[in-house]
């Protein structure tokens, strides 16, 4: 060996310095102005579109006129909105309790699973809208009905991510829990439910956004208060404004309940 070839090789004085990676504020602040300046895009596409090719108010208000309207009538939106919140959350929690428990029924008892899945998936396959009245009939026009509508939409979606998740257990991991003698219960808290919260997790971010739906097709069967009577009202009195701010307020409160599905997530999960 050289004594040229021994010596290290030297460091460029004139060399660019690699770029450095932007921190976690800036990052964060150009994820969420991206979709913000996507929409805000879009919303004056919108009210330009509608004001040059005039287009009538009662077919396709501008967003100028929607949030006019919103302001006049806050008071009767938020009048109809708590109805719809308190269904939609009471709907989520139920529908998703019940998908939970008989996920692990199923995966504790193959003759429940052969027995019972088969029904389920026969009765998710029914529109919600087919089905909707049939419950009204069942269990009136009360809450009852628009509770059991609201979870029901979101039953099978966690159902099956939740009998996926349980069953996801690496078979050696099992293997070792029976050889170690390890309980039932055991191997369900520290080895099948840790190895579901992701699908679990998953599906609920699916049920936070049906369940609105679900209590929105409610209120449609027959209902007085609530955005689903109201969007069925101001539909009928072309007061497309009013319809407009409703549909609004109804994705709002579906982005609200993914959002906190979100961050329930990232406070469970942290792996």
């Amino acid at each position: 060996m050289t004594v040229t070839e021994s010596l290290p090789e030297t460091v460029d004085a004139d060399a660019a310095p690699e770029p450095r990676a932007p921190s976690l504020p800036i990052r964060r602040l150009t994820n969420a102005a991206v979709p913000l300046g996507t929409a805000a895009v879009l919303l004056l596409i919108w009210q330009f579109g509608v004001r040059y090719f005039d287009v009538p108010t009662y077919i396709a208000p501008a967003p100028t006129d929607v949030g006019a309207v919103f302001l006049e009538e806050l008071p009767l939106l938020m009048r109809n909105f708590w109805p719809t919140f308190t269904v939609s959350i009471v709907g989520f929690l139920a529908g998703n309790l019940a998908a939970i428990l008989i996920a692990v029924t199923f995966v504790h008892s193959r003759v429940m699973e052969r027995a019972f899945f088969p029904i389920a998936v026969f009765i998710n396959t029914i529109p919600i809208l087919a089905i909707a009245p049939i419950l009204v009939l069942i269990f009136g026009p009360g809450l009852t009905a628009k509770v059991v509508i609201a979870g029901l939409i979101c039953f099978f979606p966690t159902l099956v991510n939740m009998v996926r998740g349980l069953q996801s257990v690496n078979p050696q991991t099992l293997e070792l829990a029976r050889i170690l003698s390890a309980s039932k219960s055991e191997v369900f808290w520290k080895i099948r439910l840790p190895s579901s919260l992701p699908f679990l997790f998953s599906a609920l971010k699916i049920a936070a956004t049906t369940c609105v739906i679900g209590a929105i097709v409610s209120e449609w069967i027959g209902a007085d208060v609530g955005l689903g009577a109201l969007i069925i009202d101001s539909t009928f009195n072309y007061r497309s404004p009013l319809l407009y701010a409703t549909v609004f307020l109804s994705s709002g409160l579906s982005v609200l309940l993914f959002a906190s599905v979100t961050v329930a997530e990232k406070l469970v999960v942290r792996w």
